[in-house]
């Protein structure tokens, strides 16, 4: 006689919580080399997105804005200052290029998308990440991302 089984649960995904981040950043490509921060605020529920690249002593990058309403990102120092519905529709100086916050947070989160890769992991998710790809112009230009912060909330 064989047991009776219980059939698995389902279990609900995880709510979208908001996340807050910070990366130290180091980038080289033909406009240059750098290093910095990048603070984050990303919300995948609504799509918010509030970016924060500092270098130089200086805002390089500001991009914010959420699915309802889209995107505005400002890059002073290309006197970039463009609008767009998706976050895919915007060329994003400094970093790979996403299509949404949860891509954005996939590649945080575990390393996931076009060029990247993970260099040193823990618990939480990768430590360092790198990636590497092409500028608008087809130049070459990489990316170095290593984690100070990672708070989700609860």
């Amino acid at each position: 006689m064989m047991p009776i089984q219980t059939p698995p649960a389902v279990v609900a995904p995880a709510a979208a919580t908001p996340v807050r981040a910070q990366y130290g950043w180091g980038y080289s490509g033909s406009g240059g080399e750098g290093t910095g921060t990048l603070n984050l605020l990303m919300e995948p529920g609504s799509g918010r997105l509030v970016a924060e690249l500092h270098g130089l002593g200086e805002r390089l990058l500001l991009l914010e804005g959420d699915r309802a309403t889209g995107y505005h990102l400002q890059v002073p120092r290309q006197k970039l200052d463009q609008r767009a519905a998706t976050l895919a529709e915007l060329p994003l100086p400094f970093l790979p290029q996403v299509a949404s916050v949860e891509a954005l947070l996939r590649m945080l989160r575990g390393g996931e998308g076009p060029g990247v890769s993970v260099l040193k992991k823990d618990a939480t998710g990768p430590l360092k990440l790198h990636w590497q790809g092409r500028d608008p112009r087809g130049k070459d230009e990489q990316v170095w991302l290593d984690r100070r912060r990672w708070e989700e909330a609860p």
